[in-house]
């Protein structure tokens, strides 16, 4: 009769034996099956679409602000301009919003476009570019380094502590945020608007954005659009190929300045819209867009409440 041994070493023998062929193929094919669908339930809830018409997007989305304004009774639109596609693009609808608007009998209906730098923004020129092309009827310019650098002073003066600079800087840098949405709040408060956001779908499956801050908007007119398809409604739109093609940066962090956004997530947006466009990804880009999308499920929804 076997020894004992005999059996502890068929047992590790066995536990290192690969499933025939047919199995691992099963197997590979049930996880991909798995990954598609929770790929596709990401597509479906952020209205992700493999591709556009930015002709026919351009007119949909002027259409949808113009009637906003219409059946709000606001008749401002305010939104800041950072230099980059999105706002640039969002500017540009807002525009063309308020002069259809008006066209139809909402006299009053006017875009006040917002310069919101912490203060000297290194690309500015390109900001200044967006607006020209913009167009837009009103611009105000409001410096959001004083309240920012107040209220980071008030708080540790109060006590609050940091992990360490690089801590501190990153809560400075969502403060800035929020300071910046607080000003066009202010704004559309004292204009009777709507304010815009520029959240569009490559920022939303990463949850790339500030919570209360940049996130934070009464209208999102580039809601579903791949970081791709709004650089074509840009170019569809007239915008200049270096506003189009920049490469995109939330430039909140003072330690970091200039930070691409594709370095702060690890993952390409050409990946990130293949992903929401619903083509096949690297294993490794899959996760990263996934996981993230997982852990700020919570930016993307209305505050808990209890049962």
């Amino acid at each position: 009769m076997p020894s004992s041994d005999f059996f502890i070493i068929i047992a590790r023998h066995k536990s290192r034996i690969r499933a025939p062929r047919k199995q691992r193929s099963q197997e590979l094919t049930v996880n991909k099956s798995i990954n598609d669908d929770i790929q596709q339930q990401i597509i479906t809830a952020l209205r992700a679409q493999p591709s556009i018409d930015p002709i026919e997007e351009v007119r949909r989305r002027v259409a949808f602000l113009y009637e906003q304004i219409k059946h709000t009774g606001q008749h401002t639109l305010v939104l800041g301009i950072s230099g980059g596609v999105d706002s640039t693009v969002a500017g540009k609808l807002a525009q063309l919003a308020v002069k259809k608007a008006r066209r139809e009998g909402i006299k009053d209906a006017r875009f006040v476009a917002m310069r919101l730098p912490y203060g000297e923004q290194h690309d500015e020129d390109d900001a200044q570019l967006a607006l020209q092309f913009i167009d837009a009827d009103e611009v105000l310019s409001t410096n959001i380094k004083p309240a920012s650098d107040a209220l980071l002073d008030a708080l540790e003066s109060g006590g609050l502590t940091f992990g360490g600079a690089d801590d501190r800087d990153f809560n400075m840098g969502n403060i800035k945020a929020r300071q910046r949405m607080v000003a066009q709040y202010a704004v559309a408060g004292a204009r009777g608007g709507l304010v815009l956001g520029t959240d569009q779908a490559a920022e939303a499956v990463t949850g790339f954005f500030t919570k209360h801050g940049d996130g934070a908007c009464d209208v999102a007119p580039l809601t579903g659009l791949t970081k791709r398809q709004v650089r074509a409604i840009g170019t569809e739109l007239g915008a200049a190929d270096r506003l189009v093609g920049k490469a995109p940066t939330a430039d909140l962090e003072s330690l970091s300045p200039g930070k691409a956004d594709e370095d702060a997530l690890g993952v390409s947006y050409d990946q990130i819209d293949d992903f929401l466009e619903g083509k096949q990804v690297s294993d490794s880009a899959y996760d990263t867009i996934t996981s993230r999308y997982k852990k700020t499920m919570h930016k993307r929804k209305l505050p808990k409440e209890p049962e």
